[in-house]
């Protein structure tokens, strides 16, 4: 039997402040909440409409596979619908998230993923989600092997990107800080193979915050981190610079995931002291702060970002 839908009265809140990996997506909105109350119908129509929108596709896919009805309303629309692809997909990233928060065994998840991929060979997200699933607790050939299948599929691919760049950075960070890390390489390296316009032009600033994340959490950097120094040196604000010029130049309003990047590149920003800066992307991120990298290391993500907003708009 499927779940019953929230009692009136009790649907889930979400304050206009609290984090939403929805982002500013209203229709992802409008389908996730008519989710949790076992409409289905709505979740299929807002994937109808994706389309092949590999990013914005993955972005909702994910986004909704974290509700904790989902599996369940998915299910019910699979026994409607057994050659639903699109339904596949979601559960498998349902699994997969369950499995992430220890309420699903890993290999099901897999397993569930591998099936979901074979009816729709051209889509990347199943691949996302063994991803999500590999760069969490997998072993590294099995990271590579995953990111390349995404890749092959999608070559630009926004999320994919993302997860890697965090996986590498927790590479050898017994050896301290390292201006000449892999994760600098790589994330280079994709901005550059990227096209000009490609969001992926950010992906180096990524790559410094979370190497600071790796180094702050084993003790080779301050836990505060406008103190820590770590965006300050030359190659650091040659790489915040470029994104900067590159978000004045591109910025896509219509990226899902864009946002996303405007966090980690206001924070850049506050860390290294250009506060001007900060603000332009504090007017455009508005309230849709998320949790990475306000939080990092070990930070209240909110308040952080809150206080930082704050300042660099003059209001603090």
């Amino acid at each position: 039997m499927p779940p019953p839908p929230p009692p009136l009265g009790r649907a889930r809140r979400r304050a206009a402040q609290a984090f939403d990996e929805a982002l500013d997506d209203a229709e992802l909105i409008a389908a996730r909440t008519a989710l949790a109350q076992g409409r289905w119908q709505s979740t299929r129509s807002l994937l109808v409409r994706t389309g092949e929108d590999w990013d914005r596709r993955g972005h909702r896919i994910t986004v909704l596979a974290g509700e904790p009805y989902c599996a369940a309303w998915t299910r019910e629309w699979l026994l409607a619908e057994p050659d639903s692809a699109d339904a596949s997909v979601l559960l498998a990233l349902a699994q997969v998230r369950r499995a992430l928060r220890g309420k699903e065994k890993p290999a099901r998840a897999r397993e569930a993923c591998i099936e979901a991929a074979e009816p729709v060979p051209a889509d990347p997200t199943p691949w996302l989600g063994l991803l999500l699933l590999e760069s969490a607790q997998g072993a590294e050939g099995d990271v590579i092997r995953l990111f390349e299948q995404v890749r092959t599929r999608y070559a630009d691919h926004h999320h994919a990107h993302h997860l890697v760049v965090a996986w590498l950075a927790e590479r050898r960070v017994e050896a301290g800080p390292d201006p000449l890390h892999e994760v600098y390489d790589f994330a280079n390296w994709a901005a550059e193979q990227a096209p000009a316009d490609s969001p992926l032009a950010i992906l180096p600033v990524i790559a410094h915050a979370e190497r600071y994340r790796t180094l702050a959490a084993a003790g080779h950097e301050p836990a505060d981190p406008v103190a820590s120094g770590h965006w300050v040196g030359r190659r650091a604000r040659q790489v915040m610079k470029a994104a900067f010029d590159w978000w004045l130049e591109w910025e896509h309003e219509g990226h899902p995931r864009r946002l996303v990047d405007l966090n980690f590149l206001a924070h850049a920003k506050v860390c290294e002291g250009r506060g001007a800066e900060a603000a332009a992307l504090f007017h455009r991120i508005g309230d849709h702060a998320t949790p990475d990298p306000w939080s990092y290391p070990a930070r209240d993500a909110l308040t952080a970002f809150r206080t930082a907003r704050a300042t660099a708009l003059g209001t603090a």
